[in-house]
């Protein structure tokens, strides 16, 4: 099977979404800095209370407002910085196998990608997990990258992946 298609930045942008959103170890990072990051604001407004003669609801109360909208808007704080880091990464130097347009054969032997650059070649071996969502498949060659496949470039979605998990680690 032969699949001729198309990677743009927000494709990568959209993989590195989903990775992050699927991982444990980010997940968990994310968590600690929504959750912790208001207990020591928390702890900053008994500090005040105790340091001054401010009663501690007085110091509390803003703390506290403050700790709600971190825990409300940090993750999506958290997104787009990383976005945007992601972003920055992309344009510092050149990236011609990664966007752009993409060759990919699928073989029962494994895969073949071809880009403007280079061409890589994995066994089924070297396929770690098949992943996917509404818009990509993501052929994961580590635990940090994948072959992006893109839907909308697909003639038949269905049909690649029925091909691909025939073969790869599902």
């Amino acid at each position: 099977m032969e699949i001729n298609y198309n990677l743009t930045e927000e494709d990568y942008l959209n993989f590195n979404l989903f990775h992050m959103k699927n991982s444990k170890s980010v997940m968990n990072s994310l968590k600690m800095q929504r959750f912790l990051t208001p207990i020591f604001f928390i702890l900053i407004s008994y500090l005040f209370s105790q340091l001054g003669d401010t009663p501690f609801l007085f110091a509390f109360i803003p703390f506290l407002i403050i700790s709600i909208i971190w825990i409300v808007f940090y993750p999506r704080f958290f997104y787009k910085t990383v976005i945007r880091n992601v972003k920055k990464m992309i344009r510092e130097g050149r990236n011609g196998g990664l966007i752009g347009k993409h060759r990919m054969i699928i073989t029962e032997d494994g895969i073949t990608e071809t880009t403007s650059t280079d061409e890589t070649k994995v066994n089924w071996s070297g396929i770690q997990a098949f992943k996917e969502d509404n818009d990509y498949f993501y052929l994961y060659n580590s635990s940090v990258s994948a072959y992006i496949l893109p839907k909308r470039e697909l003639k038949n979605a269905d049909e690649v992946k029925d091909y691909l998990k025939k073969y790869s680690i599902a």
